[in-house]
Parts: C-alpha cells; structure tokens; sequence
C-alpha cells in the first residue's frame, strides 16, 4: 500500500517515513496505531495522533461534525489519557475513535467494565505493585514488555483481566529476557552481562588501550622490576599482566621480534596486544549473539504474546481506572432514536463540589426515573430555556459527552441511559461574535449534517447570538422545523422561545430556573429542567447581587438605574429574600 493513500499524508511525510522507517514498517505502524513509532520518525505528536485517528477510525470519523463536537471528544481522551498506566497506553487512548457498529461497542464495553471489576476488587498493595510493574514498560519494545509481562506475573495477581498475563510461559520469557538484554548492547551487538568471558575481554582491551595511551610510565615501571636488560620482557609480562588480567601467553605471542629501544619495544607489544583483544572481542561477540538470537527465536512466539498481552491489558487497565474514577455505567444501546439519562454529570465537572446530576430524554425512551418531573418520551426535539449560568449549556456538552462515549464503546457517566446510534452529532457552543460571516460559517457547519440524510443529534446553543434577535429567532424556528422534518434529535438552548411559537408538535419546551440568592448573595439555580415548561431568565437575580454588592455610590447608582428597568419591585424582593435568609 502507498503511504500517500492514508489521511493526511503526502509526499513529504511520506518520503519521510520512508527514508527513516521504511515502506513496510511505516505501514506497519500506521496499521497498529504506533504512535511511537512515527514520533521517533519525525512526525509531532498532534500529527501522528490525527493521522493514525483516520487510519484506524475514517468510517466513524465523520459522527463528530463540528468544530465544538471534536474539542468535546478531545476533552474526553485528554481526560481518560490522565489514567494510563503507560506511555504506550496513552498513545491508545488518544487515538480511539467511535465505532462503526453497535457490536463493535459492546465489545469494548464489554473488555472495559470487566477490567473496571477486576481493578475494583484489587487491594491497594495489588494496584501498587501492578503500577510499579506497568512502569518497567516505559521504555516501550520487547524487552520491556517482557520485563512488564513477568513484573505483573510476580505480582500474583491472576484474575480477570490479567487472566491472559497469568497464562503466559514465564520460564520462556525469563530466557528471552536474557536474550533480549544481551542483545541490547549500546553500540556493541551484544551488551554488558550477557557473557562472562566477552566481558572480561572487552574490559582487558580498554585496560590494554589504557597502557598504550601511557607508555613511557609502563617502560619506567618495566626498568625498575627488570634487574637486568635481558630481564626486560619477563618485567613486562609481568606488568601488563597484572595490570590487567591478560594471559602471559597472550602478551609473549604479542611482543615484536625486532625493536630500536625499551620504548618501541612497549609501544609494538600493546599495539599488537590490542590488536589480538579486538580480534578476540569480535570473535566472541559473535558467538554469543548468535547463541542469544537462537535463543530468542525459540522464544519468538512468547515474546509475541508478552507484547500483545502487555499492550492490551495496560489499555484495558487505564481505561479501567478512568471509569471508576468517574463512577462510569454501561449505557443502554436501543434500536431507535433517542439519548435519555438519568443523574447524568459532566466530567468537567467532575472535581466540582455539590454538583447536582441532571435527569434529560429527547426521543423514544423507556429510562425510569420515578420522579415528579419525568422525561417525557416521544418529543424528539427539545427548546431548552431558563436562568442565565442555569447550566444550559453543560446540559448540552453533557448529552454530547454521553453520546460519543457510548458510541466509542466506553462507559458514561450517568446513572442510566438509554442511547440511540446517531450517524453525527452536531455541538455547537454559543460564539460571542455577531457578523455575516459567523452567521455563514455557522450555516455551513450545522445544516448539511442535519439534510445529508443521515442520523443525527443536534445540540444547538443560543444560536440567536449570531445575528440580530427577530432573524435569529426565525432561522431558529426553521432549524427546528428542519430537524423534525428530517427525523432527527435536537436539544435547541434558546432565550427566544416565546418567538418561536408555534413550534411543531414533536418538538417541547423545556425549562431551569433559578431560584433566588443565598445569604452569599450566589444565584441558586434548580439545574434540573422542567419538562413542557418554559424557565425564565431572571435577570433581577443578577442585579439584584450587583447593586447589593456595589461599594461606589456611583456605580451602585448606576445599578440601581437598571434595577428599575428589569422591575424594581422584584430586585428589592431579591435582596430582601437574600437578607431574611441571612437573618434566620
């Protein structure tokens, strides 16, 4: 397969992954997702991650529609990235994509939620001496999966999702350990520990190099031990001898026949005695590698398993801890159109105390719930109105969240929830800008999806805030007509629902509201919506905690002005509720 028939490479990356990694190797890393590999090539790591998403991914890709769905989808791998156990694991976790089909995502759920239960039950001894195993395979390649393989075999831990570890040949890979770290010289073919005898070797040849770089001391030293000159080469083998370790023969073979001075004599002997050390060096390291690679290639299909296995359970165990840190369930796949939750939280949230879990359904849904302010089922499309900073918006990142986790085959973080399998999900956050070309831009990205005659979930906010209030609430309606017509989901967060009467009838309104300010004088917000209602925005409650914290005359005068424009009567009431709370 040619290189530039992958997403997003051309012919420089493509001429660059072939002078460093080669064709077939390149393709190979691409097709496994080696982050790693195409990094250590040259590619940034934002690169390699984008092109490895389309190569594993390209069928399923295009769920995420807009610029605001791919930021909550890297929202979520940034989050779940935090739990991984190694790097290579967060290079997995980064390059996950939604699924093509439903089987494909109960499968992942399947391998996750079993991993989840397997880590849920360890000790706190287990999961440290499984982390401490994980950290062996930092380095990445076979010899540190093998180090991790039998580190986690160590740990006793066998159940579940280290079942496969547990089945593992650990005499086998204990020699293909000895094979791999005795091939993995740094810049010798065989490295130090391999070989008792290729180590005494090589250290005798850098002794001997170190006596050759010295001669004059060596000649001095020879002279004083010499009584007389034909002494001199006894000195020496003595000398070198015990300087380093080298047989006595060895030196005598070495010395020359002929030579001008004691000082040509020493420089020819270690010359040539380095020369025969190199020589044996070379000739032993070639004999040991070929011992080790014999080794290792009757332990080539134990090796095999250590990587695949390590690999696995190390994305199976970080995506384990993600779900149980977040208190992740199994969302309900269903063979309609609908996404329901029940205590459904938005992960960005998560660290945020007292955060009050929402209960939303658009669609056909059976989620019981067993409360006052059940979710209706059948409306397929919701206009979502109420109290500013009431949480509108996190309610549509949160049904975004859930949809795209669900459809990447990982838990979510509901009570329960009910999912229907949408083809693109179409997020959009309410952008500050007001002119002709968001208005088009924005256009451009929500309505194609929506008519492309696919399934979609449209989660659309305040799109009043890209034009002038009476042309926003007219394409607004006719968004909503649209998403009716074409079957599709929509949650529409809006402050002009009154414009939009009469909205069709698979369509309702929803409402939050705010309920007052506490004694701290902070908007208290019902963040739950209720169903067939429309909140209001009470914007007394805002100014209310303006003009009660204003410290300049001038500028709580200017308060109390707008104060009398939203109703005076009702800002007044505000503060008086504020102060009563206070006083009890």
């Amino acid at each position: 397969m040619r290189l530039e028939e992958y997403w997003g490479i051309g012919p420089k990356t493509s001429e660059l992954l072939s002078e460093e990694l080669g064709v077939e190797r390149a393709v190979e890393a691409i097709e496994s997702a080696d982050t790693r590999a195409l990094t250590a090539a040259g590619l940034s790591r934002g690169r390699a991650t984008r092109i490895l998403r389309r190569a594993t991914g390209a069928e399923s890709m295009d769920l995420l529609a807009t610029r605001d769905t791919r930021d909550v989808y890297k929202e979520l791998l940034d989050l779940a990235e935090e739990y991984a156990v190694t790097p290579g694991a967060a290079d997995k976790i980064r390059v996950l994509t939604p699924l093509p089909t439903r089987e494909a995502m109960e499968e992942r759920l399947d391998d996750v939620l079993a991993a989840r239960d397997t880590w849920a039950t360890l000790s706190e001894d287990d999961h440290r001496a499984v982390l401490d195993a994980f950290e062996r395979y930092e380095a990445g390649g076979e010899r540190a999966a093998v180090e991790t393989a039998l580190a986690l075999k160590d740990t006793g831990v066998s159940e579940g999702v280290f079942d496969a570890v547990a089945e593992l040949d650990g005499d086998a890979l204990t020699d293909a350990r000895a094979a791999l770290a005795g091939l993995a010289g740094e810049g010798d073919r065989v490295g130090e520990g391999a070989d008792e005898q290729l180590d005494r070797l090589r250290t005798q040849l850098g002794q001997i190099a170190d006596l050759a770089a010295a001669t004059p001391e060596v000649v001095e030293a020879v002279q004083e031990d010499a009584r007389r000159p034909d002494e001199f080469q006894d000195a020496l083998v003595r000398h070198v001898t015990g300087e380093t370790g080298v047989d006595g023969t060895r030196v005598r073979d070495a010395m020359p026949r002929e030579a001008t001075d004691a000082q040509d004599f020493v420089d020819a002997a270690l010359r040539e005695l380095r020369s025969s050390l190199r020589s044996a060096v070379e000739e032993r390291e070639q004999t040991v590698a070929a011992s080790l690679e014999d080794d290792l290639t009757a332990a080539r299909e134990d090796v095999d398993a250590a990587v695949a296995v390590v690999g696995d359970v190390a994305l199976s165990v970080s995506l384990a801890r993600f779900a149980i840190a977040y208190d992740l369930t199994r969302p309900t796949f269903v063979d309609r159109e609908t996404i329901a939750v029940r205590n459904a939280r938005n992960l960005a949230l998560a660290d945020t105390d007292d955060i009050q879990p929402v209960t939303y359904a658009i669609g056909d849904h059976t989620l019981a719930v067993h409360s006052a302010n059940d979710p209706p089922s059948g409306d397929r499309v919701a206009v979502l109105t109420g109290a500013n900073s009431g949480g509108k918006t996190t309610l549509l990142e949160t049904l975004c969240q859930v949809q795209l986790l669900a459809q990447m085959g990982l838990p979510v973080p509901a009570e329960a929830a009910e999912v229907g399998l949408v083809d693109t999900v179409v997020f959009h956050r309410r952008h500050a800008s007001f002119n002709a070309g968001v208005l088009e831009s924005t256009l451009r990205s929500v309505v194609p999806p929506l008519t492309g005659g696919d399934r979609a979930l449209m989660l659309v906010d305040e799109f009043e805030a890209i034009t002038e209030p009476g042309s926003a609430a007219n394409l607004l309606h006719g968004l909503v007509t649209l998403t009716v017509d074409r079957d599709a989901l929509g949650v529409f967060v809006t402050h002009l629902a009154a414009d939009l009467e009469p909205l069709p009838a698979a369509a309702r309104t929803d409402g939050i509201f705010a309920e007052g300010l506490s004694q701290d004088l902070d908007l208290q917000v019902d963040y739950q919506p209720r169903f067939g209602t429309v909140g209001k925005s009470t914007p007394e409650f805002i100014v209310s905690r303006l003009v009660a914290n204003a410290n300049d005359p001038v500028e709580r005068s200017g308060f109390e002005t707008l104060a009398r424009a939203v109703g005076e009567e009702a800002v007044q009431r505000t503060l008086s509720d504020a102060l009563w709370t206070e006083s009890e």
